[in-house]
């Protein structure tokens, strides 16, 4: 009885060994329109690192004719700026969040089929190719934040 309990616990330990790795995901996406007809969109999400760092080179969506990499931070005299991201490192098992007043996407030209409470589909694009598709809750400029996805 013995050996029959040390070899399923020997079994068990191999088997955790084999157990998926995290992989690279997106959650909680989401899009704020904008309150000035013509002004662009801005998109929000977190990145879940996988196992190993990987690089954001872009986001896009084919309701829009282009889509950028932001952040905004605060000046030296106190107002808000913003910069264009060329890409945003996502360090392995770590989360990057794309939130309101920090990195967001800007969403040019959309389509206007787009409206609240609908949803559209953004692309992520990584420096070693990887493309992950994930659905964004689209909200109108005055509605709060949404807290999940």
């Amino acid at each position: 009885m013995f050996r029959f309990a040390a070899s399923l616990l020997a079994t068990a330990t191999v088997l955790s060994g084999c157990a998926q790795e995290k992989q690279l995901y997106i959650s909680d996406a989401w899009v704020r329109l904008a309150a000035v007809e013509g002004r662009p969109a801005a998109g929000y999400f977190t990145i879940h690192g996988g196992p190993a760092d990987a690089t954001l080179v872009s986001v896009s969506t084919d309701v829009a004719t282009r889509t950028e990499l932001h952040e905004s931070r605060m000046t030296h005299s106190g107002g808000m700026a913003m910069d264009s991201l060329r890409q945003v490192p996502v360090p392995a098992l770590k989360q990057v969040r794309f939130a309101p007043g920090g990195k967001h996407a800007m969403l040019f030209n959309l389509n206007p089929v787009v409206k609240p409470g609908g949803t559209l589909t953004f692309t992520f694009t990584f420096a070693d190719a990887t493309r992950i598709q994930q659905n964004a809750r689209v909200i109108a400029a005055g509605d709060p934040a949404p807290t999940k996805n």
